[in-house]
């Protein structure tokens, strides 16, 4: 029976990979900030077959807090096989360019929170040589572009300390996985014209429980969002500025 943690479990890409963990008969702990939320997905979790689904809530801003939210994690676990790192904004790019204050807010819940929790949870997973963490970061994070930077660059941040601590990681048998999404039709991006690019968040979560069953170092998802950023991370400079991306 696999032991699952997930941090930003009421997210879409969150619920939807909970689900599939539940229907394997999965003993799940989920940590968010809404609780009612919470508390509804754990309900359901349990009638797709899940045993038992603990919860606690947290505000991954409020970095005292995170060493005892992972305690109350691994106690009511006993042991962690799988930690899923899925919280996370999409910023307003224009009020980040017009505010510090707005700008380190937003990087600090994408990018340093993120880091923070990994810090803690590493050296755990260390210790018990076995398990999987994987962290959704997003294919904005492989080039900075105009209108998103502010949570590319946080993303990126992301993807570089996972690729580090991967390194680290695999000498301790303990697989660490980047989840590079692209385009979700999520609650987060209702406002955004959808098309053929767009994926479903159940879609998402099939590969993400795929990547950690077979320890992917990295997963796009869909998969032909490789395809795209290599183009895109190949165009020259000169002629990537003059684009409106």
């Amino acid at each position: 029976m696999q032991r699952v943690l997930i941090i930003g479990a009421t997210s879409a890409i969150a619920e939807a990979t909970a689900r599939l963990y539940a229907e394997r008969g999965a003993r799940l702990h989920l940590v968010a900030r809404n609780r009612p939320r919470l508390d509804t997905i754990a309900d359901d979790l349990l009638v797709r077959g899940a045993p038992e689904v603990t919860r606690a809530s947290l505000d991954v801003g409020d970095f005292a807090a995170h060493a005892a939210a992972l305690d109350d994690a691994w106690v009511a676990l006993g042991e962690v096989d799988v930690v899923l790192i899925a919280h996370g904004t999409l910023p307003d790019q224009k009020a980040c360019e017009a505010s510090v204050e707005t700008a380190l807010a937003e990087f600090a819940t994408n990018g340093t929170s993120t880091i923070a929790l990994l810090t803690l949870i590493a050296n755990r997973m260390q210790a018990a040589r076995r398990g999987s963490i994987a962290v959704i970061s997003s294919v904005a994070g492989d080039r900075g572009r105009a209108s998103n930077y502010l949570y590319g660059s946080a993303k990126a941040a992301v993807t570089t300390f996972l690729s580090g601590l991967r390194q680290r990681m695999a000498k301790h048998g303990v697989d660490v996985v980047t989840i590079k999404p692209g385009f979700v039709d999520t609650p987060m991006t209702r406002d955004f014209k959808k098309g053929a690019l767009w994926a479903k968040p159940e879609d998402v979560a099939a590969g993400i429980v795929k990547a950690i069953d077979k320890g992917r170092p990295v997963a796009y998802l869909p998969w032909f969002w490789f395809g795209i950023m290599t183009v895109i991370r190949s165009i020259p400079e000169f002629l990537f500025k003059r684009l409106s991306l």
